[in-house]
């Protein structure tokens, strides 16, 4: 007799409700450099997360939930998703701050190149930093951090039962000032050196008038922020892991509301 493959229907809906989880933190992961495949990618990315975590799916008991119940558990589990994808962006989005803070005044900002993620004109610095930030979340490994954060919520949180709350916005939004804070730490080395490069230039043109300076005052600011930039470039990776930290102790929060 032919094999035929059955599979409960209790498991088809915790398959969902897994993809819903880990969809919705994808939404708001940036994936460096997917700009052309970017629905392709989360969506490819989104299934091998749940099939991964095919050991932790939930089988749901009794009888099948009614449609209206069934979306209720969804909406739940994509708001919980969204806010591990909210705390993973804010992690990579500090470091675009800072290329936005020090960007203008080192003369970047007048550079502009194709993001590969919105295909649109952005300062060479920022994209720079968005691929550096993409790059070093999955050398750092970063990324299965948060497969392990997932595996984790299955088993404190079963599929459908989380409860958005207060204690979950805030905590969210204390990450949010963080991301302001890291990004201020990383930029304002460059931007500092950078103040001081000016005003040593106004003294000078002010000492003598007939000095030319306006032609020197932009290719030394951008070989300055160059320099501060190549030598701060070690601190970079300690920064996104005490980011990361923060990062995990709010979604620790979040889970816990």
């Amino acid at each position: 007799m032919p094999a035929s493959l059955t599979l409960p229907v209790g498991l088809l809906y915790g398959f969902l409700l897994v993809l819903a989880r880990i969809g919705g933190a994808l939404v708001f992961v940036p994936l460096p450099g997917a700009g052309a495949v970017l629905a392709p990618a989360r969506v490819a990315l989104a299934l091998g997360f749940t099939l991964s975590l095919a050991s932790r799916w939930p089988v749901l008991a009794g009888p099948a939930p009614t449609m209206g119940v069934l979306l209720a558990w969804l909406a739940r589990e994509a708001a919980l998703g969204m806010a591990v994808g909210v705390a993973v962006g804010i992690v990579l989005e500090a470091f675009a701050v800072a290329a936005q803070v020090m960007g203008m005044p080192a003369g970047y900002g007048y550079a502009s190149t194709i993001d590969p993620n919105t295909e649109a004109d952005s300062g060479v610095l920022l994209v720079f930093a968005r691929l550096v930030a993409g790059l070093l979340f999955f050398a750092l490994g970063l990324d299965r951090e948060v497969l392990r954060l997932f595996a984790e919520s299955l088993v404190r949180i079963p599929p459908g039962g989380y409860s958005p709350g207060l204690p979950a916005a805030e905590a969210l939004a204390r990450l949010g000032a963080e991301l302001f804070r890291s990004g201020l730490r990383l930029a304002l080395p460059v931007a500092g050196l950078l103040v001081m490069v000016d005003v040593s230039l106004a003294l000078v043109g002010r000492l003598n008038s007939q000095l030319q300076l306006l032609s020197l005052a932009f290719p030394l600011k951008m070989l300055t922020a160059l320099a501060v930039l190549g030598w701060i470039a070690g601190l970079v990776p300690r920064v996104m892991l005490q980011l990361a930290a923060l990062a995990w102790a709010a979604l620790e929060r979040v889970m816990g509301a």
